[in-house]
C-alpha cells in the first residue's frame, strides 16, 4: 500500500543514516502521519533503552500508528496527541530528546515559528532538528506549490530560534533537508 501524501517517495533509510541514530537514542517524529514510516524502522533501532515518539494531532493516525507497532512486537513506541502550534502542548520533558524529525508536515502548518519554538523546547543541547519537506516546484504530485515552504524561509525561522545548520540534503527529486543543531 503507498504512502500517503508522498512520503514514500522519501527513503527512511536515507533519514536514519543522515541523524546517525544508534540504541538508546529519544526521538519524536512531530507529524508523524498514519503509516509510522519513520517511527517503527527508527524504534527498532532504538531499542528497548531508547523510546520514540509519534506526534500528531489526529487521533486516528496514532492508532494507526500504536496498531502497526504492536503488531511488530514494538514496545518504545508512545504516540502522543499534540497541536505542534501551541508551544508547550506536547508532553514530553523538555529538553530529552536527540533528534526531532519535522517531515512532509510543513505545508499544513499555518504556525511555522511556534512549530520551531517547540521542537527546540523538547531537544536536548547539542539535539537535531531534521527538517525535511517539498520542493517548490512544479511536480503532479503533492501539495499545491503556493503552500509549500522554501529552504531559505526555513533557515531565517531556524536561526531566529538559535537553530545552527549542520546540513543541507537532497532526500528525493521532491523533498529537500535540512539539518540543524541546538
Amino acid at each position: 500500500m503507498p504512502v500517503s501524501g508522498g512520503t514514500q517517495f522519501i527513503n527512511p533509510q536515507d533519514v536514519i543514516n543522515k541523524c546517525q541514530i544508534v540504541q538508546g537514542m529519544h526521538i519524536a517524529d512531530l507529524g508523524c502521519g498514519n503509516l509510522g514510516y519513520f517511527v517503527l524502522p527508527m524504534a527498532k533501532l532504538v531499542g528497548k533503552g531508547g523510546k520514540i515518539y509519534a506526534v500528531d494531532i489526529q487521533t486516528s493516525v496514532l492508532e494507526a500508528v500504536q496498531s502497526r507497532a504492536r503488531l511488530e512486537g514494538l514496545t518504545n513506541v508512545e504516540i502522543m496527541r499534540s497541536n505542534l502550534e501551541i508551544v508547550g502542548s506536547t508532553k514530553i520533558v523538555d529538553k530529552s530528546l536527540d533528534i526531532a524529525l519535522v517531515i512532509n508536515v510543513l505545508f499544513q502548518n499555518k504556525n511555522k515559528e511556534n512549530l520551531f519554538k517547540e521542537a527546540v523546547r523538547l531537544l536536548k543541547p547539542g539535539g537535531k532538528l531534521v527538517v525535511i519537506d517539498w520542493k517548490k516546484t512544479s511536480i503532479p504530485i503533492g501539495p499545491p506549490i503556493e503552500l509549500r515552504v522554501g529552504s531559505d524561509e526555513i533557515k531565517q525561522i531556524a536561526a531566529r530560534q538559535k537553530l545552527n545548520l549542520q546540513e543541507e540534503v537532497d532526500f528525493s527529486e521532491y523533498f529537500w533537508g535540512l539539518i540543524f543543531t541546538k
